[in-house]
């Protein structure tokens, strides 16, 4: 059957990286598989186990050169994958057959190449999370003065400014960050334990050593690079790691979800503009239109990323006594899906940060369509300076920014307050003018995004230096 007549998974021809797409590859996964059977026959001729050298340097040299059809054709015969790769190693391996597998039920392979690959991919996901940062750092200090509207509700409210509002997006991430680290730190190698999780025929092989069988578990997970195995388990490891994996993840798509939605709304309103190629049509239509179509994607994706955590909350809470088999089909879609989605978001978020643009003319007459209103305070405590009286002026005020507000909803006017409160001989002693210069009302925005780059960016910068614009610059957008 052509290409174009099957289904093919966007995430990976559209939207991820292939670095990504490999991680959660057929290739990446048994090669994996034969890894962890050279590791477990390695350890067992260490503690004793008749294995000849013979044999594991057979099982060496054929660690990446898998036949996949072959071993499509053994598992049509066979209905399992895991016996369907033992023999296709072993009929490369025809010395070390007898020993590949030893002792071991399939979950050894499955469930630790799974742990290996949501390990390489969470630091995948880790590097990216960092460059984002990095360029919402740069963004926040170039505009840490730029006063804007700031909201509440989506409502009018206190100004802000460009930079301080891109210090929110960038904390979210920063969150993340933590999250990800964490789960890293946390993240624990299955380990040889056996097919209901006793290590009972690992004891058998052993005759009876419980210190070697101990032994064994520690070897293959120092030489699989883990610090640490966990401590016990049915057949699989605890589907609870997959759920707070999950979880993380989620945790970066409804940040990334947040700050798409606020820069959708900002574009909407003129403010911003996400980057926008030469040739690029917005609209098949309206030819003029220049849709967010990065954010609007970043925000897809985040949410279908999101929907999949759901899932293995469910993967988990359904497990019965040491496994069932529900949860191998579902996990083949969720685990990589999340991740694969998660990768492309975040590709998305960076290249938006990177271009975006920003016009000041537009955020000032917008912030000015408001401050009148937002100076009333301070127009108060002059005219109660200067000898009026507070209540009375409050009075005024209140009526004239109703009025104000008529001209503006009802007759499609300017916002004219201040003009209604310079004509009123209540506020004649006032300097009108100067209550409208917008640095006024934005506090401590701009030292607030020093303290926050110094305080928070910088440290990631230094700790993650390695990390910094690793990205391809092929990566799709």
């Amino acid at each position: 059957m052509q290409q174009h007549e099957q289904y093919q998974n966007p995430l990976i021809t559209r939207y991820a990286s292939q670095e990504m797409s490999y991680l959660w590859s057929a290739q990446k996964k048994h090669s994996t598989w034969r890894r962890l059977w050279l590791a477990l026959a390695e350890s067992q001729k260490e503690l004793g186990l008749d294995i000849t050298e013979v044999q594991l340097d057979e099982l060496r040299a054929h660690l990446d050169d898998i036949d996949f059809d072959i071993a499509a054709k053994h598992e049509k015969n066979l209905r399992h994958d895991v016996m369907a790769h033992v023999h296709t190693f072993g009929e490369q391996c025809l010395a070390a057959m007898s020993i590949i597998h030893l002792g071991a039920t399939s979950c050894y392979v499955t469930d630790n190449a799974e742990l290996i690959q949501m390990r390489a991919s969470l630091e995948l996901i880790r590097q990216r999370l960092v460059n984002v940062i990095d360029e919402l750092g740069r963004f926040a200090y170039e505009y840490r003065s730029l006063p804007c509207l700031g909201f509440t509700h989506l409502q009018p409210a206190q100004p802000t400014t460009v930079g301080k509002r891109a210090t929110l997006w960038c904390y979210d991430l920063v969150i993340d960050l933590e999250e990800v680290n964490h789960r890293l730190d946390e993240l624990k190698f299955r380990g040889i334990k056996g097919t209901t999780g006793t290590q009972a025929t690992f004891l058998q092989l052993f005759e009876g050593d419980h210190g070697k069988v101990a032994a064994l578990d520690r070897m293959v997970c120092d030489k699989m690079g883990f610090n640490a195995s966990v401590p016990v388990s049915g057949q699989t490891y605890s589907r609870k790691i997959d759920s707070q994996v999950l979880a993380c993840l989620s945790g970066v798509g409804q940040s990334a979800h947040k700050a798409g939605t606020d820069i959708r709304i900002l574009q909407h309103r003129k403010e911003l503009e996400e980057p926008f190629e030469k040739n690029q049509i917005g609209s098949s239509a309206m030819a003029y239109k220049r849709n967010p179509m990065r954010s609007e994607r970043m925000c897809g994706l985040s949410r279908f990323a999101i929907s999949l955590t759901e899932n293995a909350d469910y993967t988990m809470a359904t497990q019965w006594m040491e496994r069932t088999l529900d949860d191998s089909a579902n996990r083949r879609l969720s685990m990589p899906q999340s991740f694969l989605a998660i990768d492309a978001t975040l590709i998305l978020y960076r290249n938006i940060t990177d271009g975006l643009v920003v016009y000041p003319k537009v955020i000032e007459k917008n912030l000015q369509a408001e401050l009148p209103f937002m100076a009333t305070e301070e127009i108060l405590m002059a005219g109660v300076t200067a000898g009026g009286d507070r209540q009375e002026l409050h009075e005024l005020i209140r009526v004239h920014s109703q009025e104000a507000s008529k001209v503006v909803k009802e007759q499609g006017g300017s916002n004219d307050l201040i003009e209604r409160l310079q004509k009123d001989e209540k506020f004649a002693a006032i300097d009108m003018t100067s209550t409208l210069d917008a640095s006024k009302y934005i506090g401590r925005a701009p030292e607030q995004v020093d303290e926050f780059i110094t305080n928070i960016v910088r440290p990631i910068r230094t700790q993650h230096a390695d990390s910094l614009n690793k990205e391809n610059e092929d990566l799709r957008v």
